[in-house]
C-alpha cells in the first residue's frame, strides 16, 4: 500500500495509568486517521524513551504528537478541571513551539463550554515542585507545570520535523494543592475534563496536516 494513501497518525502520550484511562474511556470516534494512545511512565527520561521507541517504527512516519495529561499550574486564579494550551514546551534543553495552538484553544472551548482554558509557556521538571519553586517558575513566564510534555515534544521534533502540541488539565494549583490524584473533588474533575478532549485532538490532528497532503 502505498504511505501516500495512509492519512498520517496521530500519537497521543500520557504518562500515569489514570491519565490513560481517562483518554480510552473518552470519546474514541472521528479521527482521521490512525491514533495510538501510549502511557509513556512517569518522568522525563521515561517518556523520552517511549516517545523515541515508538516513532522509530516506520508506521510513525510523519506522526502528529500531542502530550496530554495533568499538570500543576503555576498561575493565581487556576482552578483544577481548567485546561492548559502550550504555546511553547520548555526545560533545561531547550524549548519546542507548539502547532495549532489557537486552534486546540477554540476546539475545546466548543467540546467543553464553560471551562477556562490558559495558553502560554509550559514547563518541565524532573520532580514535584511546590511552594517557592513553583513561584520561581512563575517568574519566567511558565503557566503550568509537568514532568513529561517538554521531553515528550523534543523527542518528537529531534526523530523529524512533525506536528506537536501539548494539552494539559489543572490537577493542582497554588490556592487548590492535591496531595493525592482522585482522592479529592480536584483529582475527580480533572478526570472528567481529560475524558472530554479527545474530539478536539482529532479536529487539531485533522487540520494541522492538511497543508502536507
Amino acid at each position: 500500500m502505498s504511505t501516500q494513501s495512509v492519512p498520517s497518525p496521530l500519537l497521543i502520550a500520557c504518562a500515569l495509568g489514570i491519565e490513560h484511562l481517562a483518554l480510552r474511556l473518552g470519546e474514541r470516534g472521528g479521527a482521521d486517521g490512525p491514533v495510538t494512545v501510549l502511557r509513556t511512565g512517569m518522568g522525563p527520561k521515561a517518556a523520552e524513551r517511549s516517545v523515541t521507541r515508538v516513532l522509530a517504527d516506520p508506521l510513525f512516519a510523519g506522526a502528529a504528537v500531542l502530550a496530554t495529561g495533568f499538570c500543576a499550574g503555576l498561575a493565581p486564579g487556576m482552578h483544577p478541571g481548567d485546561l492548559v494550551v502550550a504555546e511553547e514546551t520548555r526545560d533545561p534543553r531547550g524549548s519546542v513551539p507548539c502547532v495549532g495552538t489557537e486552534l486546540l484553544v477554540k476546539e475545546l472551548a466548543r467540546t467543553l463550554p464553560g471551562r477556562t482554558v490558559h495558553t502560554g509557556p509550559l514547563t518541565g521538571s524532573d520532580h514535584v515542585v511546590r511552594g517557592h519553586e513553583r513561584a520561581d517558575l512563575l517568574a519566567t513566564g511558565a503557566i503550568a507545570l509537568d514532568m513529561e510534555s517538554a521531553a515528550t515534544l523534543l523527542s518528537a521534533v529531534r526523530a523529524e520535523s512533525r506536528p506537536v502540541a501539548a494539552v494539559r488539565v489543572v490537577v493542582d494549583a497554588p490556592e487548590h494543592e492535591l496531595v493525592r490524584i482522585g482522592t479529592v473533588r480536584g483529582g475527580i474533575s480533572a478526570f472528567r475534563v481529560l475524558r472530554s478532549v479527545l474530539p478536539a485532538f482529532f479536529e487539531w490532528h485533522r487540520n494541522v496536516l492538511l497543508p502536507r497532503r
